[in-house]
């Protein structure tokens, strides 16, 4: 298995490039289900998750072709092959495909989520709301099935506010007959971006972005092209490992309206930042860190994504921080890595207490989740000495080349380490024989 490895102890300096936005990415493949022709989605990033959604895509009959950050669909053979296991299992976001096949061929048969190990995801709100309109739900052998006759647009009130559940209502929605109203939607900027897209498509969508959103179904829905907005959670975590560094980076395609409550934490803590359009610039070089609180939020408020690498910074920070999880409360499982590394934080609860200033010392730690192996490279850029990471894997789900944008930053940091060299007596016994 591939290990990470970083010497840690040089400031990030320069422009890093970010790519398009993952949470985006897992829910627009799936949508190109929904269409009868073509679709091209540019300025995707080439992470492992987008890999597989294009195999599944394969799988159901689609005709997919995925190059440079581009992915071009023609779904139009596509049949709604069940999905229960296989790939469908690596992925966090399968449950996406439930609602895009549900729209496009009024049945699904889909594994239950998996990719990061997070604790259960519940998806009961999104087997409400395909119930409500219409569809029968049955859960066998860690797959879920649906199944309707025709959908019809309904009226649904989320108990929870949840991004996926809004999302893959959205899915199911657009192709069902009538008004679909969902109330208590999630406002993250990767539902207008799917939005965008259906709209582009031809369905009929308003309010996205708002906590209502209506939609009339349409019968058919037609291909387009469609840019992915920029990362904001890889925004932030480049934002963070500028700060911890004490370094000055300039990051470029993003939209700082996305970052701000980020932003307003950095500011607090001690970080320089400055604006433009699409451009974020970072000094923490003279920055005397500061403890601060933090509790993660549905958007706008903090995002839980950015949580255990916010948690890093806070153990170069001056007094007592308080990071409270109310999104996930699994989310702590780089709590005992960082200690390892000579973190002082105790977890009680959804909380997590860390007591700072404290130095890190580079050692041997393991990504449990894609986030956490975030905070963990942002560790090994401020640790003394060579920090060893596994669980790369993880990392590979959501960040784009990291190695090679950090090394653009001057980082430390390399994939597996070189095979030994070859003593000479060795090489010449290899000869003789």
């Amino acid at each position: 298995m591939d290990k990470l490895y970083i010497q840690g102890g040089t400031p990030l300096k320069g422009k890093v490039q970010i790519s398009g936005a993952k949470n985006s990415a897992v829910a627009l493949i799936p949508a190109t289900i929904l269409a009868e022709s073509t679709i091209t989605i540019d300025n995707l990033p080439n992470i492992s998750d987008v890999r597989v959604f294009a195999d599944l895509l394969r799988e159901i009959g689609g005709t997919v072709e995925l190059r440079e950050g581009e992915l071009t669909v023609d779904p139009s053979a596509m049949t709604a092959v069940p999905l229960p296991n296989g790939s469908v299992k690596k992925l966090r976001a399968s449950y996406y495909l439930m609602g895009a096949m549900l729209g496009r061929f009024g049945r699904a048969a889909v594994g239950l989520p998996g990719g990061c190990n997070l604790g259960p995801r519940p998806i009961d709100q999104h087997i409400k709301g395909f119930e409500a309109l219409g569809a029968t739900v049955s859960n066998d052998h860690g797959a879920i099935f649906l199944k309707a006759d025709e959908l019809r647009g309904a009226r649904i009130y989320l108990d929870v506010v949840s991004v996926g559940a809004t999302i893959n209502i959205m899915l199911a929605a657009v192709r069902a007959k009538g008004q679909t109203i969902i109330e208590n939607a999630a406002k993250e900027p990767e539902i207008i971006d799917v939005a965008t897209l259906l709209s582009s498509m031809g369905a009929k969508i308003k309010g996205a972005g708002t906590d209502v959103i209506r939609i009339e179904g349409v019968d058919k829905l037609n291909g387009c092209r469609h840019t992915i907005i920029p990362d904001r959670i890889e925004s932030g975590t480049f934002m963070i490992a500028a700060a911890a560094s004490k370094g000055q980076v300039i990051l470029d395609n993003v939209i700082p309206k996305h970052l701000e409550s980020l932003s307003s934490k950095l500011r607090e803590i001690g970080v320089t930042i400055q604006e433009q359009d699409d451009q974020l610039y970072i000094d923490a070089s003279q920055a005397d860190f500061q403890a601060v609180d933090i509790k993660t939020l549905v958007h706008p408020g903090f995002p839980t994504d950015l949580q255990q690498p916010m948690t890093t910074l806070l153990t170069q920070a001056v007094g007592t921080s308080i990071v409270t999880d109310t999104i996930y409360s699994a989310r702590f499982k780089h709590v005992d890595e960082l200690r390892r590394m000579g973190a002082n934080i105790k977890v009680e609860g959804r909380s997590a207490i860390i007591y700072g200033a404290t130095p890190l010392q580079g050692t041997k730690v393991t990504a449990s989740d894609l986030r956490a192996g975030a905070a963990l490279v942002i560790a090994g850029l401020i640790s003394t000495g060579v920090t060893e990471i596994s669980g790369v894997e993880h990392i590979d789900r959501g960040y784009e080349d990291l190695v090679a944008k950090l090394q653009e930053l001057g980082a430390e940091v390399w994939r597996n380490l070189p095979a030994p060299a070859t003593e000479p007596a060795e090489m010449d016994k290899a000869i003789e024989s």
